[in-house]
């Protein structure tokens, strides 16, 4: 059975404008699958490591972070409504510290260029507009097939995008959409916008870690300077992220440094 996508995504287009960079590359659109996540973790784990990103019109077990169902809205509405992809390559950076971090800037910019629309950063791994969930993004990583120490791991970027107006039944935080600002754009358009800049994010990451995107994360921080809540329940006032890329959330007990995605964390009174 043909699973091809019927709708166009411009692979050819982003295909050329990758190879470069990823020599290899290639551009993968199919009409539905479980997760692209979790297909190009399949793939890595087999021994397939080559450059490549999988889009898809929908998914019918997408994931979040912390093993969270990524809800991509009525099946009948996904093509149009939600872009989900992942893109995949072997990266080895020196330290992995902040790269869900730098994703994020990357796709921010890439969706509110000047800033007008208030797209901001939720640490470590959401984009927030007016605390309403926009994109979600989950990293993953392989160990190679040889099972070298030494050798690159393969990295798994997922990302969704809320692209139509979605509904915010069962949802932990509301949604925002893309079409709330820029009614036209269709999800091949915004996939075309967010590849190229994420594809240079991710390099760029390998080379210099974190620290160059620090001061961008901080200028879009949606909870820097508000009193916030861990998953523990210990409570706080969030004081930005560090150059290594640690949330800091100073507590009666002291200044803490969250290092771990396994921390969730919400403005106070923002349920979990």
């Amino acid at each position: 059975m043909d699973n091809s996508s019927t709708a166009d995504w411009f692979q050819d287009r982003i295909a050329a404008a990758i190879t470069p960079l990823l020599p290899g590359f290639a551009v993968e659109a199919v009409a539905e699958i479980d997760s692209t996540n979790t297909e190009l973790m399949r793939r890595a784990r087999a021994g397939r490591v080559e450059p490549v990103l999988l889009v898809t019109e929908r998914q019918t077990a997408g994931r979040g972070r912390l093993g969270r169902p990524w809800q991509s809205g009525d099946a009948r509405q996904e093509a149009s409504a939600s872009l989900m992809f992942s893109l995949g390559l072997p990266l080895a950076p020196a330290d992995w510290s902040g790269l869900s971090l730098a994703v994020g800037v990357s796709v921010a910019e890439s969706l509110d260029p000047s800033g007008a629309q208030k797209v901001g950063l939720k640490w470590p791994n959401d984009v927030w507009v007016n605390d309403r969930k926009l994109v979600g993004i989950l990293v993953e990583t392989a160990l190679p097939a040889n099972g070298r120490p030494d050798a690159s791991r393969y990295l798994v970027i997922g990302i969704g995008v809320n692209i139509g107006a979605r509904e915010a039944d069962g949802m932990r935080t509301p949604p925002a959409w893309v079409h709330q600002w820029r009614p036209g754009v269709s999800a091949p358009e915004v996939l075309g916008e967010l590849v190229l800049p994420l594809v240079r994010t991710v390099l760029d990451f390998e080379t210099r870690g974190f620290a160059p995107f620090a001061e961008r994360f901080a200028a879009r921080d949606v909870l820097r300077g508000r009193e916030v809540t861990l998953s523990d329940g210990t409570a706080g006032l969030c004081e930005g992220v560090t150059w290594g890329g640690e949330l800091q959330v100073r507590t009666d007990a002291g200044l803490q440094l969250i290092s771990s995605d396994e921390v969730s964390v919400r403005p106070r009174g923002m349920a979990f």
